[in-house]
């Protein structure tokens, strides 16, 4: 227990014992070609990943050239169905490990959350709710057209089209997706809770983090919660979603932890934790920062041993 298990998640969490994880909270990739780690489709070109020099000089916002959202080809218009396959290659395995009642709480993005949705549906979780996380702070990358037509000498249609843009809305805010593990046909929730002591959340914790404990969580992002990983996200939005949920000693999964910023908010909040991550360099950072979280618990974190990984019969 409290150990990152370096590998392939889909493989290793098989060997997680059936109904042992309390929940899952996890920022799995989003299927939008974001980084190499990120493109989880078979078509692909030389110019995806690639960067322009426009982009170079536009900086981080415009880092990489993934595919607009037409595609480049017909057979771009199946990557959405592809990142649904992707999906159901661990859906299941995560619905066998959970106890009955256990949350699952996803980041997938805005794109291709339906997908997401309907692997998870059909592994035979319910769907119970969309949390909108509140940014403080979101880059616009929405690309003025008139600048494109006066680049063009097309001076009509810049005037025409002064204002109007071409992209995306300032993306705010990002969906939670909220997945439960049905409780045990025959009984009650209230059952549930009291055999397996999950399946209902904690209401006086959320009213710490949202407006008369909606869907709608604002939590600040703080210096801490950059630069260990490019799709970091912060550990209070981690620690309120594990705190809502779980109790101490509990256990957490993450079978896509990166930098491991979930495991340091299970760590802060006194539950144990399991992480999975596939990347060498990630899973040394997510060990460090694990190391410095100082933990009432007597159990010491053993970090990880790659060449000798104890899985769970």
């Amino acid at each position: 227990m409290n150990e990152i298990l370096l590998g392939d998640s889909v493989e290793i969490i098989k060997g997680i014992e059936s109904e042992s994880v309390h929940a899952i909270v996890s920022d799995i990739p989003y299927g939008i070609s974001y980084d190499e780690w990120d493109v989880l489709h078979s078509n692909t070109n030389s110019a995806l990943l690639g960067a322009s020099e426009a982009q170079k000089k536009a900086g981080n916002i415009f880092k990489h050239r993934g595919k607009p959202l037409n595609g480049w080809s017909e057979a771009d218009r199946k990557i959405s169905k592809e990142y649904q396959i992707w999906c159901e290659t661990w859906a299941h395995e995560w619905f066998r490990v959970l106890k009955p009642g256990a949350s699952v709480f996803i980041f997938a993005g805005r794109r291709m959350a339906h997908r997401c949705i309907c692997a998870m549906e059909d592994a035979g979780f319910t769907f119970k709710d969309m949390i909108s996380w509140q940014k403080e702070h979101a880059p616009h990358r929405a690309q003025r057209i008139s600048v494109i037509y006066n680049r063009r000498k097309d001076f009509i249609n810049a005037e025409k089209w002064e204002g109007w843009r071409v992209g995306n809305l300032r993306p705010i805010f990002e969906p939670i997706l909220w997945f439960m593990k049905p409780y045990t046909i025959g009984g009650t929730l209230a059952d549930n809770v009291r055999d397996y002591e999950v399946g209902a959340f904690y209401n006086e914790l959320w009213k710490k983090y949202t407006l008369d404990c909606s869907n709608v969580l604002m939590v600040p992002t703080e210096k801490t919660d950059h630069g260990k990983h490019p799709a970091q996200k912060p550990v209070a939005v981690l620690e309120a979603l594990i705190g809502l949920v779980t109790i101490e000693g509990q256990i957490i999964l993450d079978p896509f932890c990166g930098s491991g910023s979930t495991l340091v908010a299970a760590k802060k909040q006194g539950r144990k934790f399991i992480g999975i991550e596939s990347n060498p360099e990630f899973v040394n950072i997510a060990n460090e920062r694990l190391s410095d979280v100082a933990n009432s618990e007597s159990e010491n974190f053993n970090g990880i041993n790659i060449n000798n990984i104890t899985l769970f019969a």
